[in-house]
This record gives structure tokens, C-alpha cells and sequence, in this order.
């Protein structure tokens, strides 16, 4: 087998892998480079131990980095998308909020504790007992400034 040959096709398995708007290689076409250079080897000098444990490294990184990279856009909110950090600054301030609960108006105000995201849904909690309200819900945000009572 001609080792020109095989470098030519894993090239040309690259080339066709490279069809993303990105034209970047991923991890599927990294296997499959992978896969082309494996059933193209020659027998008589099959793959080193080395250079395939490098390889499947490099692999198990590119799949890593490919899924911390969807977690951190899924975080902050790529696509255009509502996210947690869009809406921290909520936190510590006043809202007032109005939904409709089985035809009835309800509203109500409070202080925001905390912005959760559920199901790509954004969530309001309010603190003490109050509800946890779809961040569409807010009506009104205020800075909170909390009344300070002085003794004597």
C-alpha cells in the first residue's frame, strides 16, 4: 500500500468533513479521519501504540472541549436566547409582577432572590414565601433600598 495513497484519502475525507458553515473540523470528522487512517495502514506497519493513544487523546479533548463549549453557550445564552446572566442583575432589586392564573389577574411585588432556568425557561424566586413567577411576568423593576428604622 502506498503511504501517499492513505494521506491522500485521510485529506480527502478531511475535505469532505469540512462542509460547516464554520469549516472547522469536529469530532465527527476527526473520527473519521481517524477511522480512513486506520483501515488504510499499511499491515506490515500497523499503527504505533503511541501514535494511537495520542490520537484517541486528542479525540477525548476535542469531544470535551465540544461539550464544555455547548454547556457555556447553553449558560450564557447563544442563539439569541434568554439567559441566566442576561438577568442577574435582578438579583437584590424590587419587581412587580402580573400573571393570569385560571382567568383571574394575579400581581404582586417582592425581592428577588434568585433567577433559575428550568427546561430553557427563566424563573423569577422571590424571597420569603413568594412564588416562583416566569421572568415574562415582571411588570416593574425598582431598586431596593431597605428601610433602616432607628432606636432610641
Amino acid at each position: 500500500m502506498n503511504v501517499t495513497n492513505t494521506q491522500n484519502t485521510a485529506m480527502q475525507t478531511a475535505q469532505t468533513a469540512k462542509t460547516g458553515a464554520e469549516s472547522t473540523l469536529g469530532k465527527d470528522a476527526f473520527l473519521k479521519i481517524l477511522v480512513t487512517q486506520m483501515k488504510n495502514q499499511n499491515p506490515l506497519e500497523p499503527l504505533k501504540d503511541t501514535e494511537f493513544i495520542g490520537q484517541m487523546a486528542q479525540f477525548s479533548s476535542l469531544e470535551q472541549l465540544t461539550n464544555l463549549n455547548t454547556t457555556m453557550n447553553t449558560f450564557v445564552g447563544g442563539q439569541g436566547s434568554a439567559s441566566l446572566t442576561d438577568h442577574a442583575n435582578l438579583i437584590g432589586n424590587k419587581i412587580f409582577w402580573e400573571r393570569e392564573v385560571n382567568g383571574q389577574t394575579e400581581s404582586g411585588e417582592g425581592i428577588v432572590k434568585a433567577i433559575a432556568m428550568k427546561n430553557g425557561e427563566l424563573t423569577v424566586e422571590l424571597e420569603g414565601d413568594g412564588p416562583k413567577l416566569p421572568i415574562n411576568t415582571i411588570q416593574r423593576i425598582e431598586k431596593y433600598i431597605p428601610q433602616v428604622t432607628e432606636t432610641v
